[in-house]
């Protein structure tokens, strides 16, 4: 669901939950025991910090970075939305890096990275993929890439979803964490945010009934999907290489 200022109330807590997670898990991973090379995020004196790179500019790696910023590592923002850098930029007081997002900048960015954080969101359809497998053997045996767009396909050539209870990988020598649907580890929290930000539609539903909510909310009959069994939301008809139906609402 997108608001006509381009949020989506109703992604926006669990997107938070998952960018905190995924800056929290990427670090642990680096540690031992495990695959990871053993590196402390954010150093100690006289050694260097920890090197992230967060592709994607929105909630979640707003969350990413304000956590990897806590503790004390070398950040890189990377997206395709100059604005949103300039944002983030200001709104962090200058102590993140950012760049501009294309293979070129990603492949050297990523290039000897400690943790890779993917945020990368196409609304209603799949992710791209933004790391070559190529790109992945870059960042050298023990880096870790948590990739949040799991959930629309991976934004990692090598990235393919696991669990929570079986939950890294390690392949090219980067340690992965794909699970799909992360803020699930944390119920309470996730369960507190997101019924927080849906009962208002909840009860619009309840009130006017599904036809009447629709017309009276443009966003939400803008993020219906299917309706009287016809698919109607077209990134994901263009996903499954099928029609989508006239959205009878708008």
């Amino acid at each position: 669901m997108r608001k006509p200022d381009g949020t989506m109330p109703l992604l926006a807590p669990m997107s938070q939950v998952a960018g905190r997670m995924a800056a929290e898990i990427g670090a642990s991973l680096l540690r031992h025991p495990g695959p990871g090379r053993g590196k402390l995020m954010g150093g100690v004196a006289g050694v260097p910090p920890g090197r992230a790179v967060i592709i994607g500019s929105g909630t979640v790696a707003t969350a990413a970075a304000r956590v990897l910023m806590g503790l004390d590592a070398r950040v890189t923002v990377m997206s395709r939305d100059l604005a949103r850098l300039a944002y983030l930029q200001e709104h962090f007081g200058g102590r993140i890096a950012t760049r501009v997002s294309n293979p070129q900048a990603v492949a050297e960015e990523v290039n000897g990275a400690d943790l890779a954080i993917l945020s990368v969101l196409v609304p209603g359809a799949a992710a791209p993929h933004v790391l070559s497998r190529e790109m992945v053997r870059s960042m050298g045996p023990g880096a870790v890439i948590v990739d949040v767009s799991i959930d629309q396909g991976g934004a990692a050539e090598t990235s393919r979803p696991t669990s929570h209870s079986d939950p890294i990988y390690v392949e090219e020598g980067v340690v992965h964490y794909c699970v799909t649907n992360m803020p699930g580890a944390v119920p309470q929290t996730s369960t507190q945010a997101l019924t927080s930000a849906t009962l208002p539609y909840i009860e619009a539903l309840a009130d006017f009934g599904i036809e009447d909510a629709m017309r009276r909310d443009r966003a939400l009959a803008e993020s219906l999907s299917t309706h009287a069994g016809r698919l109607i939301r077209g990134p994901v008809a263009d996903v499954f290489g099928m029609q989508a139906a006239p959205n009878p609402f708008l």
